[in-house]
């Protein structure tokens, strides 16, 4: 049986899971806010002991590479590959991103209209980490720093729904001049990223351990 640990350090809250088959069977989570190097191996014991498992009975790590915050992701990168290295099992890459379009279709309404997905991250300022997916969650416009203003993605097709959401979303809401913008809260992504998790371990889409990095897209981002 294929259980992976997952572990997400990227945003302002984290989360340690054991999944089963994409299903999680424990779960901690962290509610303080980026206090992720103090959550993260005492988690990772908890949620070993209520799933009633070794260590060595994990057979792949995944892992939440960003972009997020930068002391996070590379708590949760070195966390995971540390734990790779030492159990002999494969790392699992997901990006925060499509991690975030993900969750977000799984729960928007059917619409005539296609949807465009744009999760985004606080990243200070009108500053905004920030990608686009269509509904088949392809990319559509790469992982970027995106200042906001009012012109901000006015060049989109008219005949589709852009979805805005992520805690980003927050500050783009007040100045967003597209007329038929739609903002909607995020749910939890523990779900999906064992889900995702698990579709990546099946089809062997791991990550190069040796030269795997958290996607930062700004170096200087340290919140």
């Amino acid at each position: 049986m294929a259980y992976i640990l997952n572990i997400d350090t990227a945003l302002k809250k984290a989360s340690v899971s054991v999944s089963l088959k994409g299903k999680i069977i424990s779960v901690a989570c962290n509610d303080t806010t980026l206090d992720h190097a103090a959550f993260l191996h005492t988690a990772i014991d908890k949620v070993l002991q209520q799933a009633a498992l070794s260590i060595k009975e994990i057979q792949a790590v995944s892992v939440v590479y960003g972009p997020g915050s930068y002391t996070g992701l590379r708590i949760g990168m070195a966390s995971a590959k540390g734990l790779c290295f030492a159990l002999q099992v494969p790392l699992i890459g997901i990006g925060t991103l499509a991690l975030m379009a993900a969750s977000m279709i799984r729960v928007l309404p059917e619409s005539q209209q296609e949807y465009l997905l744009f999760p985004m991250i606080d990243a200070r300022r009108m500053e905004v980490f920030t990608a686009g997916y269509n509904q088949k969650l392809e990319e559509i416009m790469p992982a970027r720093a995106l200042i906001l203003d009012n012109h901000s993605f006015l060049d989109l097709p008219q005949n589709s729904t852009p979805v805005f959401f992520g805690d980003g979303a927050q500050k783009w809401e007040p100045i967003c001049t597209v007329s038929n913008a739609l903002f909607t809260e995020l749910s939890p992504l523990q779900n999906d990223l064992a889900e995702m998790s698990y579709k990546k371990f099946l089809s062997g889409n791991f990550t190069e351990l040796a030269y795997s990095e958290p996607l930062y897209v700004k170096s200087f981002y340290t919140k």
